[in-house]
């Protein structure tokens, strides 16, 4: 079983272009015989169609063989505008998201969540990109999920954003178990060590890390690469063409480098990889099996 590597639902809910649903279901089960067990998914990806998509390929697995991951902060609702490409997402439902960090909203968040998995119990549920409800999502999303977690309807909860900063000040006010971090300890970032890793580490609060290849640029640096969901500056380009340069010295594709750079963290528990087709998976799995020296590592962050 991989279990340093969990798999992140966004692409296979269309983020970018469209996913076929076969392609989805073959990458699902790349991963599946590859050993991945773990899953994170969201509303917000494909406005409930990687749930969706998840669920079909779950059913008929043994529940206690895999791990779902699901957010909360984002409720869909019918929508009558266009959808195709809002938020990066295309092909999909016509809903749209409405934030809601209530108790209420987080509520019905989890038991729609749970329709689309067809599942009974979510085994990791975190509030999903409270930037700007970081209040509203103290006071009612955590309480919300604290309770949840006492009822065993959730095993354990959580926070997942791509800023460092709101988690550090989360985790000093709420009791969570794990947080979600994306992009922000990488070849290319590693803020998220000044302060959020040590102290998860210091809490006893695992990470998960997201956004290793930091959307692609870290896997196959060339121009018109994504750093962040956007197209990258030429200056991120060039220099993760250096770091891919440094690689190919010693042997090593980028890809192995940026995964091994995020796990030999000590505060960091799982790296989540995004994939959108089988052969993504088969790539993924296969850079664990590199050795990558911690000299060369270092020599990397410095570039």
């Amino acid at each position: 079983m991989v279990t340093r590597l969990m798999l992140g639902t966004a692409p296979i809910g269309g983020l970018y272009s469209p996913v076929p649903a076969a392609d989805a279901h073959a990458t699902f089960d790349a991963a599946w015989q590859a050993g991945i067990r773990a899953f994170d998914t969201a509303p917000h990806y494909g406005v409930g169609l990687a749930e969706q998509r998840l669920g079909e390929f779950l059913a008929g697995k043994p529940r206690g063989e895999y791990v779902v991951s699901t957010k909360v902060g984002r409720l869909l609702v019918p929508s009558s505008e266009p959808v195709d490409g809002v938020d990066g997402f295309y092909d999909t439902p016509r809903l749209a998201r409405v934030w809601d960090f209530s108790r209420d909203g987080t509520l019905r968040s989890l038991e729609e969540s749970l329709a689309r998995l067809g599942l009974d119990r979510i085994d990791v549920a975190l509030i999903h990109d409270p930037d700007d409800y970081a209040v509203q999502a103290l006071d009612g999303a955590y309480p919300a999920l604290h309770q949840l977690r006492s009822e065993g309807v959730v095993g354990a909860i959580g926070i997942g954003m791509n800023q460092p900063e709101l988690p550090t000040w989360f985790i000093a006010r709420a009791e969570l178990d794990c947080v979600l971090i994306a992009g922000r300890y990488s070849l290319l970032d590693i803020s998220a060590a000044a302060e959020l890793l040590p102290e998860c580490e210091r809490r006893g609060v695992g990470v998960l890390a997201g956004g290793v290849f930091n959307s692609g640029i870290l896997a196959d640096p060339q121009p018109g690469a994504r750093y962040d969901y956007r197209p990258a500056a030429p200056g991120l380009v060039e220099r993760a063409q250096r770091i891919r340069a440094v690689c190919a010295s010693h042997g090593l594709p980028i890809g192995a480098a940026a995964i091994a750079f995020t796990l030999r963290h000590p505060a960091i528990t799982a790296a989540v990889i995004g994939a959108r087709t089988a052969e993504e998976i088969t790539e993924d799995v296969g850079y664990l099996a590199y050795e990558v020296p911690d000299a060369l590592l270092a020599e990397l962050g410095a570039l």
